[in-house]
């Protein structure tokens, strides 16, 4: 039985109930204990930062040249809080619900109200590292909207607001390390996890520079390593995004839980040929002002300025009155898939919709439209050649954000004890989709405010552990197995790249994991998956030393990686027999097309342990206890 150690008391008090009864570390203690966080991006660097202020030795891991390069800084349209600046009836509890009805009420209420709660710390906390958010013209931080929502809570520094969330973020973690509180490892990968008696006891990693295979210890580590959506191959997320520090974690014991629910952004660029590696992400802020249309007609062949009014559909205006272009990511992918698979996709390879800002900048003018959003316009015009100005966008959906990860409990503890998973490495607070702009949230939610809290709580009975030694035997063990693995690459001499595998991977993944699902599907796509993985250990072919820059052994390990825990994906769909936010099985849907969850047989969430490769996973639930809400049909209309 799993026990996610939910604090007593009404929900509201829960946060606050912890913190009285939780365990600390004096300061004079803290300076005895060692800890590894891996990841530098927007749980990693507040984590790291904020532990090695409060005192701790800290060891920073990630594989960029530079800190500033996590993928958070990708993110562009901003972040929630419920400061209710704009007096719209936005509050705690309203954030609290909106996410919670977002996730289809497949997330747990307790970390759920926690992410609401401290939302508001988060904007102090970035205002004061000096994050230029917009401001309205008296001075006072400006509100935009976001899907899934009714008010005005999201925060934002035009269209790159990751950017600089993660610059203030870096200055804070570099404040550290020139104190020497916080050790920084640039060109470094995790490639296994050590563990001594059940406890997270350090890592095995790899200089990207020189090869060398390091042992490193510490009394607990940190995984912030980001989340998995790069397995679709063509995807929002950066080429060196991976999930091969959560998986090493999932094969020493730790539990992955909703591994199946993977958004996909409605607002990114459509693919325009084979020879693409990745997708590029348009906000979701853009569909604020934005309309988006497909014409009635699927064999309409004019340019889009082109089409009258009444020829055009503006679906989800129509199907989601109450919301509109904001209706929640999940939502409003699945309605784009569906015109484009209906024949009414527009662009040269039918596989795109539009999205519009005529009337927008008819009502407000074109520079306040290029007030809002002017970085993004110049961004699309740079790509397309096409000017937003004067023609609609063309966008459709891409693979972006995993609400899987590895299960966590209140203290966002793993299964392994001393490990921990923060931001989107962990499942916690997004149920089975995210409501945009909360991912930004709760990255820097868990590192900046949540982790140096409860981490203490287990630290504190390992002050007396000591050192950790690297001589111990599961550091050898550790270290050999990444060595053997490395060589059985550089042996095997076959005729493909990893490359070309991963590519095959996300087509079977798009194909049978993706948008919708099917029994029939999932089923054929985890034989698909074995096949492959099969092949790949026959067939792959990896160029040069390990005692050099090699970034062919680094996609290598990732793609190995990723063939195994896409299997997990798929059986994970396979086994959940019910539609719930972005996992939408075809077989489970109302008239309409809607979603139909199973809160009978399903109202938990599914938690995977490692069984062996090739043999089915053992699953855990955690049954989901709704206190101050009532699971209902999620509607937007």
């Amino acid at each position: 039985m799993l026990n996610s150690k939910i604090p007593a008391g009404p929900l509201k008090d829960k946060w606050s109930n912890y913190q009285h009864t939780c365990k600390i570390v004096n300061p004079a203690n803290k300076k005895k204990l060692d800890i590894i966080v891996i990841g530098s991006g927007l749980s990693g660097a507040p984590a790291a930062a904020s532990l090695g202020e409060l005192g701790y030795n800290v060891k920073i891991f990630y594989f960029q040249d530079s800190a500033r390069r996590a993928h958070s800084v990708a993110a562009q349209g901003g972040i929630n809080a419920s400061k209710n600046y704009q007096n719209d009836g936005d509050n705690v509890f309203r954030h609290f619900y909106d996410t919670i009805k977002g996730g289809d009420f497949r997330s747990r209420e307790a970390n759920t109200y926690r992410l609401a709660e401290l939302s508001a710390k988060v904007i102090d906390q970035a205002v004061a590292q000096g994050v230029p958010f917009a401001r309205e013209y008296g001075g006072v931080l400006a509100n935009r909207s976001f899907g899934g929502v009714q008010v005005k809570r999201t925060f934002y520094a035009q269209g790159q607001t990751g950017q600089q969330m993660l610059l203030g973020a870096y200055s804070a973690l570099m404040r550290q390390i020139g104190l020497g509180n916080v050790k920084s490892y640039n060109r470094h990968e995790m490639l296994e996890l050590v563990t001594i008696d059940g406890h997270a006891r350090g890592i095995i990693a790899r200089n990207l520079v020189t090869g060398e295979i390091e042992r490193h210890s510490a009394h607990a580590v940190v995984m912030a390593s980001g989340g998995y959506g790069k397995i679709y191959y063509l995807s929002t997320l950066a080429i060196g995004s991976n999930a091969s520090a959560q998986w090493k974690a999932y094969k020493k014991g730790a539990l992955m839980a909703g591994v199946s629910w993977i958004q996909f952004h409605p607002t990114c660029l459509p693919q325009s040929g084979d020879y693409q590696s990745k997708l590029t992400l348009m906000s979701e802020a853009l569909r604020n002002d934005g309309r988006v249309w497909v014409p009635k007609s699927g064999s309409d062949t004019r340019k889009a300025n082109d089409i009258p009014e009444e020829e055009r559909d503006y679906y989800l205006e129509r199907k989601y009155p109450s919301f509109g272009n904001l209706a929640p990511r999940d939502i409003s992918s699945r309605s784009a898939k569906e015109q484009i698979d209906a024949g009414k996709g527009v662009g040269g390879n039918k596989n795109a919709v539009y999205l519009d800002f005529r009337d927008a900048i008819k009502n407000y003018g074109k520079k306040e439209i290029a007030n809002r959003y002017g970085n993004l316009f110049r961004m699309y015009e740079k790509i397309t050649g096409l000017n937003p100005y004067n023609e609609p966008m063309m966008i459709s959906p891409a693979a972006h954000f995993t609400m899987g990860g590895l299960w966590v409990d209140y203290e966002l503890q793993t299964t392994i004890p001393g490990l921990f998973a923060v931001g989107e490495a962990n499942f916690s607070d997004h149920g089975a989709n995210r409501l945009g702009a909360n991912s930004l949230l709760q990255a820097s939610v868990d590192g900046y405010f949540i982790l140096p809290v409860t981490i203490g709580n287990y630290l504190a009975d390992h002050i007396k552990t000591g050192k950790i030694s690297t001589d111990h035997p599961a550091f050898k063990e550790a270290e050999d197995s990444v060595v053997n693995r490395i060589d059985q690459f550089l042996t095997m001499n076959g005729t493909t790249s990893a490359e070309a595998y991963h590519k095959r991977l996300g087509k079977i993944l798009f194909d049978y994991v993706g948008l919708d699902r099917s029994k029939e599907g999932t089923a054929k796509g985890i034989e698909l998956i074995r096949e492959l993985r099969d092949d790949f250990w026959k067939n792959l072919k990896v160029t040069g030393t390990n005692e050099e820059v090699n970034s062919e052994i680094e996609k290598a390990g990732r793609v190995a990686d990723y063939l195994e825990l896409a299997e997990l994906m798929a059986y994970d769909a396979h086994d959940r027999d019910e539609s719930c936010g972005a996992h939408f099985r075809v077989e489970f849907q109302t008239e309409d097309g809607e979603a139909l969850r199973n809160d009978k047989d399903f109202m938990y969430v599914s938690a995977w342990e490692f069984n062996g490769l090739g043999q089915e996973p053992k699953l855990h639930k955690e049954d989901l206890v709704f206190e101050e809400v009532k699971p209902s049909v999620r509607s937007y209309k």
